[in-house]
């Protein structure tokens, strides 16, 4: 399994209480805060859901 840093670079304030509660699931929920992901399914589920609110790069 690959890893990848997720960073959330745009606010959750005024988004569909779902998007709210997927950013929270991922562990993210303010922005600039980072999180350490191991890609699976489930994660790239999340991470497309919220795709306008995050930037997502590879572990190097």
């Amino acid at each position: 399994m690959s890893k990848v840093i997720v960073k959330q670079v745009r606010s959750h304030i005024g988004r569909n209480p779902t998007t709210v509660r997927t950013l929270k699931a991922i562990g993210l929920g303010a922005i600039g805060k980072q999180k350490e992901l191991t890609l699976n399914d489930s994660v790239k589920g999340m991470i497309k859901r919220v795709a306008h609110l995050v930037e997502v790069a590879p572990v190097k």
